[in-house]
This record gives structure tokens, C-alpha cells and sequence, in this order.
């Protein structure tokens, strides 16, 4: 089956930049970290894919053991629980919001009926920020958003690049060696980076301490960051009041901002 270019992006983007996510969910909201405490298991996302030839499908997988989450972009063999989608495009689907009867997974492993409950739980966690349309009130809430938007535009720009994405491979293949990065004042633990040469790209989570980065998209606020990350408000006005600082050339922060549109339209 022929996929269209943008499904495989989306694909990718939410296999290998937002199914991640769940680890941060998982981590810092208490009432679902604590779900996962005594659990072991290795929870599966797939979707089948004929025109990969190895294994037919393609997927990420968790490793839980008592609460500490290992991420892997990539296929499990024997996992203890599985969502398999029937296609790519459902899988996209289910993630989008795009709830039919085609794309609801298979589900395998009801042994750990539990953990599958509080997986999914996880998931709706996780479709619930990310298809937000006002910023949430609590301040945690705030917090979490915003990490997980910056978590998903730094890896999923990353994740486009290395599918060979036109323009962005163009700009990451014409640069040196350089470190672009996201952040809030006042809030040095939700910050994310994006390093790039000569064509290749490494995403990454927390402030970039090697050296100071090329380039710094950085919000006054959690609820400034929110604004922009959610599309309520506008980048220029932001820019002109202050609320949204670019540490580096203005020209770098209309490109990442072009790339950072690109991956909120394919993950919804």
C-alpha cells in the first residue's frame, strides 16, 4: 500500500516524538506515576505496514519496571501488552483525535489487564493536553504542557530531518555545527534543545550546558510559551511586547517557527 508523504511524517512524529511523552506524563503526574510503581512490563505501540519487508509493521515500545520507563523507537518481539492499529493511517487517526471504527488497535496482553488500564489512561492524559485548546489552569498542569510541546517540536523536527524532510534536511545540511533551544524564565527544568551539522540532528530534553546555544526561543511565561505553542497568539506582537524573546537573530526564529507549525499541523 502507497502511503502519501505527509502520513508518513505523521507516523513518524507520533511513534518516535509524541508516544515518548508518555513517560513524562507517567513520571509527573503523582496520581498515574503511582499506578505504575510495582508494575513490570514491556507495552507495545504498533501499526502494520506491508512495505516493510523485515518485520510488517512498524512501532515503539516502554520497558516499566517499578516505575522507571525505558524508551525505544523501535519493534519488541514478545511485548507483554500491544496496541496494533491495522494500518498507518489509523494509527494517525486514533492519535489525531479521529476516532472511527477502523482505528481502534487490537489489543494484546489482557493478562496485565491493570497495566493496560493504566496505559491507557496514560494516552488519554496525553491526547487531552496536546489537544487542548486553552491553556489549563493549574500551575503544574501549566508546567507539564508546556515540557511536552517542547519535547515534541525538538524531536519531531529532528524525527522529519532524518526522514529526509525537504526543507528542513536543506537547513540542517547547510549548518555547522549549532544548538538551537526552547525555554522559560524562571523555569530552568522545562527547556529543550535541538543540535544539528552538517545534516544531522540530535534532539534533547533539559537545558544544553556544553556551551551556550546559536539560538534560544524563550518565553517570559508559562502562559506566554502556551499562547504561541497553542496558536492563540500572534509571534510579532509576543516579540514586540516582550513576552517572547528570541537570544540570537530574528531571521533563525521565523525558521524554527515555519518547522514548529509544520509539526503541530501534523500531529493534529
Amino acid at each position: 500500500m502507497a502511503h502519501t508523504q505527509e502520513a508518513l511524517y505523521s507516523n513518524k512524529i507520533f511513534l518516535n516524538a509524541a508516544l515518548p511523552l508518555v513517560k513524562v506524563i507517567a513520571n509527573d503526574v503523582p496520581s498515574l506515576k503511582k499506578k505504575f510503581e510495582k508494575t513490570q512490563a514491556i507495552i507495545q505501540v504498533s501499526c502494520l505496514n506491508p512495505d516493510n519487508k523485515e518485520q510488517g509493521k512498524e512501532g515503539m515500545h516502554f520497558i516499566v519496571n517499578n516505575g522507571e520507563w525505558l524508551v525505544h523507537t523501535c519493534l519488541n518481539p514478545d511485548p507483554d501488552i500491544e496496541l496494533e492499529f491495522k494500518t498507518m493511517e489509523a494509527l494517525n487517526g486514533f492519535f489525531k483525535g479521529n476516532i472511527t471504527l477502523g482505528a481502534i488497535p487490537k489489543i494484546r496482553g489482557m493478562k496485565k489487564a491493570g497495566t493496560l488500564v493504566s496505559f491507557v489512561m496514560v494516552l488519554l492524559k496525553m491526547a487531552g493536553l496536546l489537544g487542548a485548546t486553552e491553556p489549563p489552569k493549574d500551575e503544574a498542569e501549566k508546567e507539564l504542557l508546556v515540557k511536552c510541546y517542547f519535547y515534541l517540536l525538538s524531536s519531531g523536527i529532528s524525527q522529519l530531518n532524518k526522514m529526509g524532510h525537504a526543507g528542513i534536511k536543506d537547513w540542517t545540511s547547510k549548518s555547522p555545527d549549532r544548538v538551537y533551544a526552547w525555554a522559560v524564565n524562571g523555569y530552568p527544568q522545562i527547556s529543550a534543545y535541538l543540535r544539528i551539522k552538517a545534516g544531522k540532528s540530535r534532539a534533547g530534553r533539559g537545558e544544553y550546558k556544553r556551551a551556550m546555544p546559536f539560538f534560544t526561543l524563550r518565553f517570559d511565561s508559562l502562559d506566554s510559551a502556551l499562547g504561541i505553542l497553542m496558536g492563540t497568539a500572534d509571534m510579532l506582537a509576543y516579540t514586540r511586547e516582550g513576552k517572547l524573546i528570541m537570544d540570537g537573530a530574528p531571521e533563525f526564529g521565523a525558521q524554527i517557527g515555519a518547522f514548529m507549525l509544520e509539526i503541530g499541523d501534523l500531529a493534529k
